[in-house]
């Protein structure tokens, strides 16, 4: 009898082990903005298309765009998990307690939030260090500038946001020490009309550098428009203007979301946490990557190739302390580099920055 009780539990110990993958997986993608914005959305969206691409019939991909954050969030996830779906991915950080929510609600089901820094046994989130690519930008910005006025067009006031501000002034300050920044906060992510209006009006005042953490490339086109220089934002958008545009940030999620699935498949997903690096590369890019570098001197050129290359050393670190905020308090330590939970929570302005706090 004690023979056949050990058989039963070693059968159903392989039984699990042999259940606890999948043959295949339904992924869903909440978006907040339009798959064509040709920046942050477009490049999450880019993201599910690999996915599709490198399993094949294995998984079955779905989306919906444009989803406000808050209660239609909820709605969203909330049917998602009721429809099947083995995994959700949300991307955008006022999502975060929507998922978490919904995440309480359907233990089985597994839930990745972008951006945000909550987590649950069935929750896992996920960012880029694009602040990295950020200071690079800020680094050409203060060599680049002859008004010594560089300007910004900004969402919303979250630590995603302000860190990358905070790296972008960083990097120029260092190269200009009489730099000065200009910000407009549009509080959309995707609003061209309002994007335009907010780059046309910090243009008009002296800035003649702009970058953007919005969706669209309104800003950059407004800024060739203008005869100015600027960034891209999310994706490379070189080709909206071809004379503005300096370089971009290129946010690259398909190794995550492809690693993500096959965990899935494989019956090893965790939940935990996921800061993807300049130098995390495969087949697909860098998870941060660059544009190239264009319409600059080979001076700065020079310089932003040298910046670039030693954050993805890990020889150097925007956020190395001593730094202060600009009301003179010590933040970070001097000779200490920000840890993660700093930089998910931080929401003040460096030193030097003379705009006041948004609330």
């Amino acid at each position: 009898m004690k023979l056949l009780n050990i058989i039963l539990i070693a059968l159903l110990a392989i039984t699990g082990s042999a259940f606890a993958g999948q043959d295949k997986v339904k992924a869903g993608f909440i978006y907040v903005g339009p798959t064509g914005d040709h920046g942050w959305t477009y490049r999450h969206d880019i993201g599910r298309q690999d996915v599709e691409k490198h399993f094949g019939d294995r998984v079955e991909t779905t989306f919906v765009e444009s989803v406000a954050e808050g209660p239609d969030a909820e709605r969203v996830m909330r049917q998602m998990a009721l429809s099947g779906h083995d995994i959700i991915f949300a991307t955008s950080f006022g999502y975060m307690d929507a998922m978490l929510n919904v995440a309480k609600q359907f233990p089985d089901v597994k839930f990745e939030h972008a951006t945000g820094y909550k987590t649950a046994p069935n929750m896992a989130n996920y960012g880029l260090k694009l602040y990295q690519a950020r200071h690079v930008q800020g680094i050409i910005a203060g060599m680049m500038t002859k008004t010594n006025q560089i300007c910004y067009v900004a969402a919303f006031p979250i630590p995603e946001v302000i860190r990358e501000i905070n790296t972008y002034y960083l990097g120029a300050s260092k190269m200009n020490p009489d730099v000065e920044l200009q910000v407009v906060w549009v509080n959309t992510w995707y609003d061209p009309g309002k994007e335009s209006d907010a780059a046309r009006a910090m243009l008009s005042q002296g800035c003649d550098i702009i970058a953007q953490h919005t969706d669209s490339p309104a800003p950059l086109q407004t800024a060739e428009g203008l005869g100015f220089h600027g960034f891209g934002q999310a994706s490379n958008q070189y080709n909206f203007a071809p004379k503005a545009q300096l370089t971009a940030t290129i946010d690259n999620w398909s190794p995550y979301y492809i690693s993500k699935v096959q965990a899935v498949l494989d019956g090893t997903w965790e939940a935990g946490t996921y800061f993807g690096d300049i130098s995390d590369c495969d087949a697909t890019g860098c998870a941060v990557g660059m544009a190239d570098f264009t319409n600059m001197p080979d001076n700065v050129r020079a310089k932003a190739e040298e910046v670039k290359a030693a954050i993805t050393a890990g020889t150097y670190h925007a956020f190395t302390g001593p730094i202060y905020d600009q009301d003179g308090n010590l933040q970070i330590a001097d000779g200490e580099i920000a840890d993660r939970a700093h930089l998910d929570s931080m929401m003040y302005y460096v030193q030097g920055i003379t705009l006041p706090f948004p609330n």
